[in-house]
């Protein structure tokens, strides 16, 4: 009897639960219409530094339908290289239906998917509509022709450490030339004074006052906190400035001409890509690179591939040669001159 009972009152709930969702299902749905067809305003693109902040294209696509339980869509644009499938696209949320990104947008796109700037490529552009992870729908592709342009551009630090002359002065660099510079100088001790110049002359020239960059008469240099590898990062759209210690990067082996345990200095390379780069006689031998003359961060390696706290590099013949430290791709070269 009892079972029964309990069999009687499970069929009960169930049954009532089965009414509710018959009764209340036109609330528990939510229909969304796919992603709709993606249209631009031009399909060939015309990129220069000179209209960087200027729109280089307009995408335009029709919003989401959402009938039922509304449910918040998801609109992404998807841009990857032509032929990759999207494999791996850069992605901008959209909040409305259009999008307009700048020049400045599209050409760092351009570079951050390895393409060389002068080099004609073509895009491949699509909406993402996303009401949920699994019901996710693309539109169209549209297919974008475009060249990149160097973003690069540089402003220079003349000082006591290369003889105050702006001809020869290391340079700080702007990968996006948006105003913000930076770079990494060598300082000797006792001669960390220097300025700031956009041109390699002294017709325009920046030092400090009141803690700002400032061009004014009566600014004073501009002074390294202490000798050695410094970070210098100016903004030239705000004044502003700052040092951070940086790292020496060296080459020691039996391949350089003091052995094991001496140094040969690299100079860190301001152009953008992250480099240490050095002119030297070699012997026939091996060679590690190390930070801060010990190996508490060294690199070995071979084949022109890093590797961390890796095995020694072998020199087959002695020669005078260009050694590249590259470490954000974990690189090197050897070539002889």
């Amino acid at each position: 009897m009892k079972s029964n009972t309990i069999k009687y009152i499970s069929f009960v709930l169930v049954a009532i639960g089965l009414w509710s969702c018959k009764k209340d299902g036109t609330d528990l749905v939510a229909n969304v219409s796919p992603a709709g067809t993606l249209t631009a305003s031009s399909t060939t693109l015309n990129l220069s530094l000179a209209t960087a902040t200027s729109p280089a294209v307009t995408f335009t696509f029709p919003a989401p339908v959402v009938t039922g339980v509304i449910v918040p869509v998801t609109s992404t644009i998807q841009i990857d290289l032509k032929g990759r499938n999207f494999a791996n696209p850069k992605e901008t949320v959209i909040a409305g239906t259009t999008y307009s990104p700048t020049v400045a947008a599209i050409n760092a796109i351009l570079l951050s998917l390895d393409q060389k700037a002068g080099t004609p490529a073509e895009l491949e552009v699509r909406l993402k509509s996303a009401p949920s992870p699994n019901a996710v729908t693309y539109s169209n592709v549209i297919t974008l022709k475009a060249t990149a342009y160097s973003a690069f551009s540089w402003i220079y630090a003349p000082g006591a450490y290369q003889g105050w002359a702006p001809a020869t002065a290391d340079s700080l660099v702007s990968p996006d030339s948006d105003g913000k510079y930076l770079g990494i100088i060598v300082f000797p001790t006792a001669q960390l004074e220097f300025k700031i110049t956009p041109v390699k002359n002294w017709d325009l020239s920046y030092g400090v006052l009141a803690g700002s960059l400032s061009s004014a008469g009566n600014a004073a240099n501009l002074t390294a906190p202490k000798a050695g590898p410094q970070l210098i990062t100016v903004d030239m759209n705000t004044k502003a400035f700052k040092f951070e210690d940086s790292k020496i990067w060296a080459m020691t082996g039996s391949a350089t001409p003091l052995g094991w345990g001496s140094d040969i200095d690299m100079k860190f390379i301001n152009d953008g890509k992250g480099t240490y780069k050095v002119t030297a006689n070699l012997l026939a031998g091996e060679l590690k690179f190390r930070a801060d003359r010990a190996y508490d961060f060294n690199y070995g390696g071979g084949g022109g591939n890093l590797v961390f706290n890796g095995g020694n590099i072998t020199v087959a013949a002695a020669g005078n040669y260009t050694i590249t430290l590259d470490i954000p791709n974990l690189k090197y070269s050897l070539v002889k001159n």
